[in-house]
């Protein structure tokens, strides 16, 4: 059985399927991986690290991808899908972010190819599937580096501090969401001295943002059940949405960061900060939208860019797992190990089996067809009648 893992095409891309330590893993059990040259340089991880760890480096890409039965990526296709994944042939299985619910037509050439593919964003958040969730392990890098860029880009210190020169103010926290990514802010943001408040629309949370030092925000509002089967926010309409921003608004008038982190699978994410709240924020505040690549949270976030608006200054960083390509790196290679040996059977061989819940909801493409109902719905497919298990090397 051969894992090949390439350097990642995507641009801005800097993470790495595998690090020496998870190669060093899968070559105990008897499997050869393949690294194209330089894959994880960018991330910390020489060639010669890998060589040591029991891995292959191969210099060139299209053979290397092509002769291999598994691939694993961070995101499989760069700008170019069509000529990113020409090496791609039936009986290969494919895993890594596809990101099919917003962009379902990218599957299609690998279903068209007749490869498998497993998309790493679709895993079920069950007890079972904790250690391949790859999401919050990236999320957890986001929250992290969202506190950071704050800290960099607001004019004061986040701690108090009692000097000769007088006292120092601590610095407003105000984390809106409390999922994975929100929680390591708020912890971060303690860590760094700030006073910080935590909301969610999920009342269950409130426990764990007090948990971590930090004051949960109540508002009236009936949000419902506000949670999703997988354990995520649901969706709710324009008019929570306008009043969560109205009783919103008080808060924000004594916060002198904001990081908002509401994401909806799959969807534009909702407007939670509008552009009179943030005229109503102290000047020189800092915004940093974690949301941003999902349009953002706030009406003023630009993805991708820095702007400043009402003396304000908001960041729509992207693709924030990247900003710390070694250890985002570290903890995927270890969600996508651990997926991978639940895949092999104990002759190192690949057994899509959809009688397994975490399999049948990661399973987006199998012998030509794309599977997953979600995605077939997204692209206007009729269901699949169901079938036996497939088995795929």
């Amino acid at each position: 059985m051969i894992v090949a893992v390439g350097k990642e095409t995507y641009e801005g891309e800097r993470r790495v399927a595998l690090v020496p330590a998870s190669v060093a893993v899968l070559t105990k059990g008897g499997i050869e991986v393949q690294i194209q040259t330089g894959a994880g340089l960018a991330a910390g991880y020489t060639d010669e690290a890998y060589v040591h760890a029991g891995a292959t480096i191969a210099t060139d890409r299209h053979a290397m991808l092509a002769g291999a039965h598994i691939v694993l990526a961070v995101r499989l296709a760069g700008a170019d899908p069509a000529a990113d994944l020409s090496w791609i042939r039936a009986g290969q299985v494919v895993i890594a972010f596809l990101d099919p619910l917003s962009n379902p037509k990218a599957v299609e050439p690998i279903a068209q190819a007749g490869a498998a593919a497993l998309s790493m964003e679709l895993m079920p958040r069950i007890t079972r599937a904790q250690s391949m969730d790859a999401l919050s392990s990236m999320a957890t890098v986001a929250g992290y580096k969202a506190v950071i860029m704050a800290a960099d880009a607001l004019g004061r210190m986040f701690p108090m501090l009692m000097t000769a020169a007088g006292t120092v103010a601590a610095a407003h926290v105000f984390v809106i969401g409390a999922g994975v990514a929100g929680l390591q802010a708020i912890a971060t943001a303690k860590r760094l001295g700030a006073i910080v408040k935590g909301y969610d629309v999920r009342p269950a949370v409130r426990e764990q943002v007090e948990s971590l030092g930090a004051k949960f925000v109540e508002m009236p509002l009936d949000a419902g059940d506000a949670e999703t089967k997988g354990g995520y926010a649901r969706e709710m309409d324009e008019a929570f949405y306008a009043k969560q921003r109205e009783l919103m608004t008080s808060v924000l008038k004594e916060t002198n960061v904001v990081i908002t982190t509401a994401a909806i699978p799959g969807k534009q994410a909702p407007i939670l900060i509008t552009g009179e709240m943030v005229k109503a924020m102290p000047a020189g505040s800092v915004i940093v939208d974690i949301a941003a690549e999902r349009g953002g949270n706030c009406e003023l976030t630009k993805p991708g860019q820095t702007v400043v608006a009402h003396d304000v200054t908001i960041l729509g960083p992207m693709n924030m797992p990247s900003t710390a390509p070694y250890h985002a790196s570290q903890m995927y290679a270890k969600n996508i190990t651990t997926f991978l040996k639940l895949l092999l059977d104990k002759d190192n061989q690949i057994t899509l089996n959809t009688n397994d819940e975490i399999i049948a909801e990661t399973l987006v493409a199998c012998g030509g067809e794309i599977v997953h109902p979600r995605i077939r719905h997204l692209l206007g497919r009729p269901a699949l009648i169901p079938s036996a298990p497939q088995a795929q090397t």
